[in-house]
């Protein structure tokens, strides 16, 4: 037997970044009818993963394009991969037949303008800028107009990566969309939080907190690709009920996917690979 006691394997869905509490759950499920048997550690592993995707299923929403231009924000910690999602994000869409602009809203960081730039010319899309360290609200006013002047079907604005607990910056996030609703007041219509799946348990103070600051509508989580098990997304969706609208595995365009709730959960069991 791979697990010789529920303790072991309580300790093991920890480690898959599930948190202790989930972590608790699971097993007593498993233990409840499944434990006491003569089972194989496959067996358990499809228990499991069975248990996990029905947390995960109602996360398994596609994005409704409903408005136009449809505005989607994107917001994250640094280092979350934000600007490199929503490259991604522009190409699919820009593949789907829609016209779509992107916003450079990361005003403090010329890396990043210039990043976003690379990414809009590879999507054939127009780009937002303003000069370094421009107010990022005035810029997203700007993009907002333009995108309904040029019948722009989808509009990305890029924000800058700030850590959840900085007040400041916040502040400056909640400003960005008070000021764009001026202009269109049911915008964003999206709001995704980009969480690198890496950080574990702290995506979860990180979704807390950016939920207060603004309207976070979904989730896209990254860097699933490396060493992070990924179960904290269970933990994400079980405590926030928020779709997860793509995964990302690697940095190439064809790495961002869909969240096929099944799926996760097998790869996070070890039953299958996600990059496949």
């Amino acid at each position: 037997m791979l697990f010789r006691s529920l303790e072991e394997l309580e300790e093991l869905l920890i480690a898959a970044d599930m948190g202790p509490a989930l972590a608790a759950r699971l097993t007593a499920s498993i233990a409840k009818d499944r434990f006491d048997k003569e089972i194989t550690p496959d067996e358990v592993k499809e228990a499991l993963a069975a248990e996990i995707e029905k947390i995960l299923a109602p996360a398994e929403a596609p994005l409704i394009i409903n408005a136009k231009p449809f505005v989607i924000l994107v917001a994250g910690v640094n280092g979350a991969g934000k600007t490199t999602t929503i490259g991604k994000l522009a190409r699919n869409f820009s593949r789907e037949g829609k016209s779509v602009m992107l916003a450079a809203g990361d005003t403090f960081r010329a890396a990043a303008v210039q990043q976003l730039q690379t990414w809009a010319e590879r999507a054939g899309s127009p780009i937002v800028t303003k000069e370094e360290g421009a107010d990022p609200a005035a810029l997203a006013f700007e993009a907002v107009e333009r995108a309904i002047n040029e019948n722009i079907d989808v509009l990305i604005i890029d924000t800058a990566g700030r850590l959840q607990n900085k007040a400041g910056l916040m502040a400056e996030l909640e400003k960005v969309v008070r000021v764009m609703r001026k202009k269109l007041p049911e915008a964003p219509h999206a709001a995704f939080l980009v969480l690198d799946a890496t950080v574990g348990q702290n995506a979860l103070s990180q979704t807390e907190l950016f939920k207060q600051a603004i309207p976070i509508t979904g989730l896209i989580v990254t860097k699933l690709d490396g060493t992070a098990k990924g179960g904290v997304l269970a933990a994400l969706v079980e405590r926030f009920a928020l779709p997860v609208h793509a995964i990302g595995l690697g940095e190439g365009v064809e790495d961002l996917r869909p969240f096929r709730a099944a799926d996760f959960a097998k790869a996070l069991m070890g039953l299958n690979d996600l990059g496949k």
